[in-house]
């Protein structure tokens, strides 16, 4: 790779500026070893089809080159079949699915796609999750299986634990990351061939990044990203440190913040980009990032996502970022992206208010019928508020996020 492409991906003038100072050094190092610019297959074809396909990114040190683009799983079991289809006919290969997805019914769904197109599974990345809650990162040993024969393939190109955070594995969680038990069990799995990389999915506070970085030996993260994250902050220097170690890093949750910003701005529109699509690009400003994993309700977002990462060349200035975040802080939000007060408070109170707001904000922007269920299966004093400072809580949020709101509407939508 040419030293010069390298400093210009970096450029002052654009959002890398703002990685913070721990990062900086490390991350245009670590450009130049291992990471390359995205690829932007604009001569790549499907040969038996004539599709284009996505631009690429490597996915950690010794990952794959990924689509900067994936296939969100958790769609309505109707529209999931005509959903996955029309993304392998626009050129899609990323495709994330988990055992919980589609009330347990979507790995089937791919398994039946798979059947019918048995060519396709050596052309496409597939990542599947599992809750090990019960014996901790040891069952995933015994899990794995389940989730080949639920998908009907003989392996996984990424296996994660799936939502990582103690208020559902529990406080010691936390060094999951870093335990000799995970590193054991990760290359077991790796060994057997029923697996080729493994991490988890965050949802946890930037600790869990951080030990995943201390620990050095799993394969990717997905972990819920912001484009407006503190520089220099626990999360950014997490983000860092994973990125060193060859730690492929994959965003989740990159609009939920945002449903009700509005779809078009004039800044944007200068750009060609709609408000959720310049959120997008201002993700993939981040040399970090290797991929998005991008929630699909409907056809319309998949060609706005497509069109969106087709049309990527590079870091959005300081300019549009600073502009981006005050039309995100300027709307009604119901969900906070992941900020240093939020975290700190997760391990202080019962009240699941993270997972609360998640199910309110995908019922309201999705109508997602699941939300319910996700609400109601949550432990009774997750649910309970009564011994949680909710103005506190918001009065602390960067994002101001009204929590009491949000629980309300929580007790009017699923009680």
């Amino acid at each position: 790779m040419n030293p010069e492409n390298t400093m210009n991906q970096v450029s002052r003038r654009q959002v890398v500026q703002g990685i913070g100072a721990v990062g900086v050094g490390t991350l245009v190092a670590s450009i130049a070893r291992a990471d390359e610019p995205a690829k932007t297959t604009t001569d790549a074809k499907d040969l038996a089809n004539e599709v284009k396909l996505l631009p690429t990114r490597k996915l950690g040190r010794n990952g794959p080159m990924v689509p900067m683009l994936a296939m969100g799983g958790d769609m309505e079991a109707t529209s999931a079949p005509g959903l996955i289809n029309r993304a392998w006919a626009s050129g899609m290969r990323y495709y994330d699915t988990a055992q919980r997805y589609g009330r347990a019914h979507e790995e089937e769904i791919y398994r039946k796609w798979l059947a019918a197109h048995p060519e396709r599974r050596k052309e496409i990345f597939l990542v599947s999750k599992d809750y090990p809650t019960q014996k901790g990162p040891e069952q995933l040993l015994e899990m794995i299986d389940v989730r080949l024969k639920a998908l009907g393939t003989d392996y996984l190109d990424l296996y994660f634990i799936h939502q990582l955070c103690p208020e559902i594995y529990g406080p010691e969680s936390v060094n999951w990351g870093k335990s000799d038990v995970f590193r054991k069990v990760a290359e077991k799995l790796k060994a057997s061939g029923k697996v080729k990389m493994v991490g988890f999915s965050c949802h946890g506070g930037p600790e869990y990044i951080q030990a995943a970085a201390d620990g050095g030996f799993l394969d990717a993260l997905m972990v819920q990203y912001t484009p407006f994250y503190e520089r220099g902050g626990a999360f950014d220097k997490a983000l860092t440190d994973c990125h060193s170690k060859g730690i492929g890093l994959i965003a989740m949750k990159t609009l939920r913040h945002a449903g009700n910003v509005p779809k078009r701005l004039p800044e944007f529109e200068k750009l060609g980009l709609t408000t959720h699509q310049t959120i997008l690009q201002a993700v993939w400003s981040d040399p970090r990032i290797s991929s998005i994993c991008n929630s699909v309700r409907n056809f319309d977002q998949m060609k706005s996502s497509i069109a969106c990462v087709h049309g990527y060349k590079g870091p959005l200035e300081v300019s549009v970022l600073d502009s981006l975040k005050e039309a995100v802080l300027a709307s009604r939000r119901t969900m906070c992206p992941g900020c240093p007060s939020c975290d700190s408070k997760v391990s202080s109170t019962s009240f699941a208010f993270r997972d609360v707001a998640r199910y309110v904000t995908y019922f309201e922007q999705d109508n997602f019928s699941q939300s319910r269920d996700r609400y109601l299966a949550l432990p009774e004093a997750a649910r309970t508020v009564s011994n949680t400072d909710l103005q506190a809580l918001s009065q602390g949020c960067s994002f101001g996020v009204d929590y009491a709101e949000v629980a309300d509407r929580a007790q009017r939508y699923f009680a």
